[in-house]
């Protein structure tokens, strides 16, 4: 009876934890067992299949209606001018940094190695295309192929084109597109959801199927992931604070303090487009920014600018890439930061959203996904970083322009 009743005791105190918990338990228990199991674990790796299928299901929808989603919900087609073009421009070079700071730190990390694998792995990356090709090739032939096949740089920039054609339609043509958009970004976050919920057990099962195969070089490796990610993440709010005192005349200690409600509901949340009411109050009620301003800057940001999430996707595809014994070249490089500025755009600001783009960009240079689903059991504690940094990164793109149209110069009191 008692026996019964401490059973029924764990279970509801299993129930009671968070998804986050729960992912890290199964993590944890499944790195043991395959372990122990070795190449006998193999049979777990069906269930970690799915998991990973489902999840890149929903990529390519998720990505396309977000972006869409967020374009079409701008009311006034004025507001993408010259501000537009400014904004789009500072998202731009601002993730462009963001990747850099994440490739240079893996490489001088190289939090991989600890991680590589026996046996045969594939060195091929493929020809790697010149600029020209690769800025070509993310122009569609045929949009309808691009879906088929998943090519989610293609989908961003088509998305991006009928978003701002849209703005060009009489309103009453353009509110129900929105009204369309918005619903599908929304169907679309709620079935992330759904899938997350096997999350735990998909990454357990891709845990044990992964240690019993690679054996004991995977252990130490996680924590060296996080740490880069987390230092990425650092040099970032760095060139923020950098950026509101170079052209904002900004204080950062009192930029900061006005703006952290904000990071208490990031780290709850990690959801981009959950913090968003309250980066929007905060700028109108305590950065007393130009309400044209930010109510145009932050829903678009919530929706393209992931610098937080560019620096995830650098870090674990370079982690993948040295688990597998594969070393990038220069050219090589250009292709990922190109790639990976258009994919952190076009990732869902949800919970798990950024796993579920950073397994395609790992799938999209023919690296290993198993490797990189088994970060899924810290993605928490990286998504943590990465959506603060996402939300911050808003808000400073917001008190630069706001400020700037406002014609405020002066410095504010720290």
């Amino acid at each position: 009876m008692n026996s019964a009743g401490g059973l029924l005791a764990l279970s509801r105190a299993y129930l009671r934890l968070s998804s986050g918990w729960k992912i890290l338990l199964w993590l944890a228990a499944g790195l043991i067992a395959g372990m122990f199991m070795g190449e006998s674990a193999e049979v777990l790796q069906p269930l970690g299949d799915l998991f990973l299928r489902l999840l890149l299901m929903a990529a390519v929808p998720l990505v396309f209606f977000n972006l869409l989603a967020g374009i079409t919900a701008n009311s006034d087609a004025r507001k993408v001018g010259l501000l537009g073009a400014k904004v789009l421009g500072y998202y731009t070079v601002s993730t462009m940094v963001a990747l850099v700071i994440g490739l240079s730190l893996a490489h001088l990390i190289r939090p991989g190695e600890s991680a590589t694998l026996r046996g045969e792995v594939s060195q091929s990356l493929g020809d790697v295309p010149a600029i020209g090709e690769v800025l070509l090739g993310m122009v569609p032939a045929n949009v309808f192929q691009a879906m088929a096949e998943g090519q989610l740089a293609q989908l961003v920039v088509f998305a991006a084109m009928l978003g701002c054609a849209s703005l060009l339609l009489p309103s009453e043509q353009r509110e129900p597109i929105a009204r369309f958009f918005g619903l599908g970004a929304a169907v679309l976050r709620k079935l992330v959801e759904l899938i997350l919920v096997i999350a735990p057990y998909g990454v357990g099962a891709l845990a044990a199927a992964t240690a019993g195969r690679y054996g004991s070089e995977l252990f130490g490796a996680l924590g060296l992931f996080v740490v880069t990610i987390w230092l990425g993440h650092s040099l970032m709010v760095l060139v923020y604070m950098f950026v509101l005192l170079a052209w904002a005349r900004y204080s950062p200690r009192a930029f900061l303090a006005n703006t952290a409600p904000l990071y208490a509901t990031t780290v709850a949340t990690c959801s981009s487009l959950a913090s968003l009411v309250v980066s929007l109050d905060l700028a109108g009620r305590k950065l007393k920014l130009d309400e044209s301003v930010y109510s145009f800057t932050l829903p678009l940001g919530a929706q393209i600018n992931k610098d937080g999430t560019a620096i995830m996707l650098a870090v674990i595809l370079l982690f993948t890439a040295q688990a597998a014994g594969i070393e990038f070249t220069l050219s090589q490089q250009v292709t990922v930061l190109i790639t990976g500025l258009l994919i952190s755009e076009g990732s869902g600001g949800i919970p798990g959203g950024g796993l579920v783009v950073a397994l395609t960009f790992v799938k999209a240079f023919n690296l290993p996904i198993e490797i990189a689903g088994v970060v899924a059991g810290v993605y928490r504690l990286v998504d943590m970083g990465s959506t603060t940094v996402n939300c911050m990164g808003d808000l400073v793109c917001a008190t630069v322009f706001g400020r700037q149209k406002s014609g405020s110069a002066t410095d504010q009191a720290s």
